[in-house]
């Protein structure tokens, strides 16, 4: 197929890599000419551009833009295609994106690409980013079945564990394993650096090791991506972060009161219900 990527960054980078090993022509569009000329070298598209009227010609287009750009870039980009044509993006969330575009898009359905890495921009794009990945669709009563199989074909074929659900219950179950993490483990950042006695917080910063590196990595993050999470998914985010205030009241209110029996059978009760969300390598 030939297939547009809009924003060759991390994401847009990558998926060009997989995309044209399985024999698809790939068109690239940037807004800076520099990491045009980068994604060709680095194999990523075969042509680039910084003008979205290169994307006419493909058959499917994905937006690989930040959140904040989904939206204007495909107002902008459905002027230079055919009504044939198929869109989908890539954001992290999906409610505002799918009902801003659906009106103006026949053929467009929202995805959402569970992969990356702490790096950014087309020098971080990876071959295999996606294998083994969840990739969500939130197609709506409106899509066309056949712009949803084929954009399922094209992410079958990244190697992804693809799922289908309403945009809405996207944005609530991501609130809870990607965009609450984000800000936990900015808010253990924060406290941390809130150590008022100099030397201690120097021991702190000596002694941290793995537990800390995993509970604080993604506070740790692009603050843009952490900001725009918070900002398109705000009812959501609340949501969770309200709920898990509650929770961690909870923990306080058992240490408070000295209950080692009832904290014991909390934490047994994380510890075994943590394997429902991930599996340890």
């Amino acid at each position: 197929m030939k297939i547009g990527i809009l924003g060759l960054g991390l994401i847009g980078g990558s998926l060009g890599l997989d995309l044209r090993s399985h024999g698809h022509y790939v068109f690239g569009v940037s807004r800076r000419e520099s990491t045009c000329t980068k994604a060709i070298a680095l194999g990523s598209v075969d042509e680039a551009s910084v003008n979205m009227s290169l994307l006419t010609a493909a058959e499917v287009v994905f937006i690989c833009t930040p959140i904040g750009l989904i939206i204007p870039t495909i107002e902008q980009l459905i002027a230079h295609l055919p009504t044939n044509v198929v869109i989908t993006d890539v954001g992290s969330v999906k409610t505002p994106i799918v009902k801003a575009i659906s009106p103006l898009w026949t053929n467009f359905i929202g995805g959402h690409p569970m992969a990356g890495t702490a790096e950014s921009g087309i020098e971080a794009a990876q071959k295999h980013l996606f294998v083994g990945r969840p990739y969500v669709l939130t197609p709506t009563a409106t899509t066309p079945p056949d712009a949803v199989s084929c954009v399922e074909k094209i992410v079958n074929q990244l190697g992804c564990r693809v799922y289908h659900c309403p945009p809405e219950n996207h944005d609530r179950a991501v609130s809870w394993i990607s965009h609450l993490p984000v800000m936990v483990s900015a808010a253990l950042i924060a406290a941390c650096l809130s150590e008022n006695n100099a030397q201690v917080l120097q021991l702190a910063q000596n002694l941290a090791s793995s537990g800390f590196r995993d509970t604080s990595r993604v506070g740790g993050g692009n603050p843009e991506l952490g900001m725009m999470m918070a900002q398109y998914n705000q009812q959501e985010l609340l949501r969770s972060l309200r709920q898990y205030r509650h929770h961690l009241d909870e923990f306080i209110h058992l240490i408070e009161q000295e209950n080692w029996t009832g904290l014991e059978e909390l934490l047994k009760l994380t510890q075994s219900h943590r394997s429902n969300f991930v599996e340890d390598c």
